[in-house]
């Protein structure tokens, strides 16, 4: 599927209330962008039979008390389940997931502050760290563009005394 499709797969998706369609269209540009400096369509995230994203806490090693919460997201479903990343548990598995859809649930994951996509399938140890945050302000300054600030004229009658 190519970015264009999967904007349009989420649109599709998205619940027919009249507003989210519309504001999933909105931010698509930023989803795009985002995406096209990745280098791949879909990436492998590890979930629970639940479908749950599994998340990854990383501590840092000069300051222990500071923790990142991450999520993985693999080239492929074989990277996906070998090595270090992958608990050893069956209820464990590896699901393909559109890349504008991995940065469009990022909004949503409050519990996450980070997705590393790893780009060269065999090689986990260089990935490209997308912050949740990064995520949140590029879509927040697409949808300004879309915001049309009403003048508190517009807001009441002429003859309202």
């Amino acid at each position: 599927m190519d970015l264009d499709q999967q904007i349009q797969a989420l649109i599709d998706n998205a619940p027919q209330d009249g507003t989210t369609p519309k504001i999933v269209a909105a931010i698509a540009p930023a989803l795009k962008l985002l995406a096209s400096q990745l280098r791949h369509k879909q990436y492998y995230i590890l979930q629970t039979l639940d479908r749950d994203w599994v998340l990854t806490i990383l501590s840092n090693r000069a300051q222990p008390t500071v923790e990142k919460r991450v999520i993985y997201a693999f080239p492929t479903r074989k990277d996906a389940a070998a090595g270090t990343f992958a608990p050893r548990n069956s209820q464990i598995i590896a699901s393909a997931v559109p890349v504008t859809h991995i940065l469009f649930q990022m909004i949503a994951l409050d519990n996450v502050d980070s997705t590393v996509f790893f780009e060269t399938p065999g090689d986990m140890q260089v990935g490209t760290e997308v912050r949740r945050e990064q995520v949140q302000n590029l879509i927040q300054s697409q949808l300004q563009q879309y915001i049309v600030p009403v003048s508190p004229k517009e807001n009441f009658p002429p003859d309202i005394a």
